[in-house]
C-alpha cells in the first residue's frame, strides 16, 4: 500500500512538483520527427502539464514554444510556419525555434520591443525518428541524451509508435514491470494462440527477486519449467519513466516503453522494439502497423486512432480504445475465447492499468508477494525525490548516458541459479551484439 501523500509525491508532475523537478532533470522524447514538416502545420503538445507548440522551421531546425502568443494569448497552434519562424495569426508576431520575437509587424520601424521579447521555449533535439526535449535547469548546458539502446541501433532495425493513455504516468509504468500478469491477462481460454504457448505459462505463480543499479532496478520473475529448470524473464526499470521487456523466443526482439508524462492524468507512450543486430521482421512490423485479424498487438497500429482537433495536445494519437467506451470490452469473447474480452495485448494492459481513475487511490490497494518489484520501484523513486530536494542529490544517470545501456533478458537456469551471476554480461548492451543466448 501506498500512502496518499506518497502517491500524489509520485504522480503529480507540473511546474514545481517534487516528481517535476526530477523529470525536468532528463531529456524526453516528446514527439515523432514526422510530426512537424518544414514550415508545416504546428502541432499541440503538451508535457509535465506544460503546454506547448512544436513547429519545423524553414531550414529543418524543430522549435518547441508555449502555446500562446505572449502578446495577448492567441493559439499559436494556428501560427503561420513561414521563413524560419512561427508567426502569431493575430498580430504577427513571429518567433524562432529558439524562443526570440524577430518581427512585430504593428510596432513603430526600429521599435526595440522584438528584441526584449521572447515567448518561452525548449531546446528539441532529434534522433532516430524521435524529438527530444530538456525542459530543466540547464538549458545553456543540457545534459547528454540517454544511450539507450533501441535509439542508437539503425532505424531499419526498429519499430516506434505512439499513443495517449488516459491515466497517470506510473500507474502506466507499473503494468510493464509486473510480469506476473502476462500469461493470464493476455490468455485464451480456448488454449490457442500465441500467448498460451509462452513459457511463463507454464507456471503463473513466479517468485521475484530484485537489484538495484545506477541506471534503476532489475526486476527478474522466477518460473519452474523443464522438471529441475528456472525461467527467468528480467524486466528492467530506468530513470525517470523508461520500462525494458525480455524478448520471448518466438520472433525474439527486444522492447520497452517511455512513458511520458503529459500531465497528472494523461500519458504519452512511446513503445520500441528492436533486433540488436538485424533488420526488423518485416512480418512483425506489418502486424504492429496493421494489427492481427482486427486485434492489436503490442504496439497502437495505424487503425487504432481518433483525430481530435488541432487544438488539443497530440491529436492524432489518441485511441479509439478508450475509457469511455470501455475499451471495447466484449463479454461474449470473454466467454469464448479471450480472457481478457478486450481486442488485444496493448489495449488490455491500457484498460488494467487505467483501472478505475487516472490517479488511484493506492491506499485502497493490497499488493502480494509478486509486486515485489512495483515495491522496490516506488521506494527508489521516493527515495530520489527525497535526496533532489534535500540534497540537490541528481541520480547518476542524468550526466551519464551510458548507464542507459542496459537490456531485459529472458534466460533458462538450472533451478535455483544466480540470474545476476548468469546474466551479468548479457544485460549490458553493447551496440552491434546479438543477445548472446537462446531467448
Amino acid at each position: 500500500m501506498l500512502s496518499h501523500e506518497d502517491n500524489e509525491r509520485l504522480v503529480r508532475v507540473g511546474p514545481g512538483t517534487e516528481m517535476g523537478n526530477l523529470m525536468r532533470l532528463y531529456w524526453i522524447p516528446f514527439l515523432a520527427s514526422s510530426n512537424v514538416k518544414a514550415d508545416g502545420q504546428p502541432y499541440r503538445v503538451r508535457l509535465l502539464g506544460e503546454d506547448l507548440v512544436a513547429f519545423r522551421d524553414s531550414s529543418g531546425r524543430v522549435g518547441l514554444v508555449d502555446h500562446a502568443c505572449p502578446h495577448r494569448g492567441a493559439q499559436m497552434a494556428f501560427g503561420r510556419n513561414e521563413e524560419d519562424g512561427l508567426r502569431c495569426i493575430y498580430h504577427g508576431w513571429k518567433f524562432g525555434v529558439d524562443g526570440q520575437c524577430l518581427e512585430m509587424p504593428a510596432e513603430p520601424a526600429g521599435s526595440a520591443m522584438p528584441s526584449r521579447m521572447r515567448i518561452k521555449s525548449y531546446p528539441v533535439r532529434e534522433r532516430h525518428g524521435v524529438l527530444w526535449t530538456y525542459m530543466g535547469p540547464d538549458a545553456d548546458d543540457p545534459p547528454p541524451l540517454p544511450g539507450l539502446e533501441w535509439n542508437l541501433v539503425p532505424e531499419e532495425q526498429s519499430v516506434v509508435t505512439l499513443r495517449v493513455q488516459e491515466c497517470n504516468w506510473l500507474q502506466a509504468l507499473e503494468g510493464e514491470i509486473d510480469s506476473a500478469h502476462a500469461a493470464i491477462l493476455h490468455g485464451r481460454v480456448d488454449g490457442g494462440g500465441t500467448v498460451n504457448q509462452w513459457r511463463q505459462a507454464q507456471d503463473l505463480m513466479p517468485t521475484f527477486e530484485c537489484q538495484q543499479h545506477d541506471a534503476g532496478i532489475s526486476i527478474a520473475a522466477r518460473r519452474k519449467v523443464d522438471g529441475d529448470r528456472d525461467y527467468v524473464r528480467v524486466n528492467q526499470f530506468l530513470m525517470p519513466f523508461w520500462t525494458l521487456v525480455p524478448p520471448q523466443s518466438q520472433y525474439p526482439e527486444l522492447s520497452g516503453h517511455a512513458w511520458v508524462p503529459i500531465d497528472d492524468e494523461h500519458t504519452l507512450c512511446l513503445m520500441f522494439s528492436y533486433h540488436p543486430t538485424q533488420t526488423f521482421y518485416e512480418k512483425s512490423r506489418k502486424v504492429f502497423k496493421e494489427g492481427y485479424k482486427g486485434r492489436e498487438t503490442g504496439h497502437a497500429s495505424e487503425h487504432s486512432f481518433e483525430r481530435r482537433a488541432v487544438t488539443v495536445p497530440y491529436h492524432t494519437y489518441w485511441s479509439k480504445f478508450n475509457r469511455g467506451n470501455a475499451y471495447q470490452f466484449d463479454y461474449q469473447s470473454q466467454v469464448e475465447k479471450y480472457k481478457a474480452g478486450l481486442p488485444g495485448l496493448w489495449v488490455q494492459d491500457a484498460a488494467c492499468q487505467s483501472g478505475v481513475a487516472a490517479i488511484y487511490d493506492r491506499t485502497r490497494e493490497h499488493l502480494g508477494t509478486t509486486d515485489t518489484g512495483i515495491a522496490r520501484t516506488r521506494r527508489f523513486l521516493l527515495e530520489a525525490l527525497k535526496r533532489l530536494a534535500a540534497e540537490q542529490a541528481r541520480p547518476a544517470s542524468v550526466h551519464a548516458p551510458d548507464l542507459f545501456m542496459v537490456r531485459a533478458i529472458s534466460v533458462t537456469l538450472p533451478r535455483g541459479g544466480d540470474w545476476m551471476e548468469a546474466g551479468r554480461e548479457l544485460m549490458k548492451a553493447r551496440l552491434g551484439q546479438d543477445f548472446g543466448y537462446t531467448p
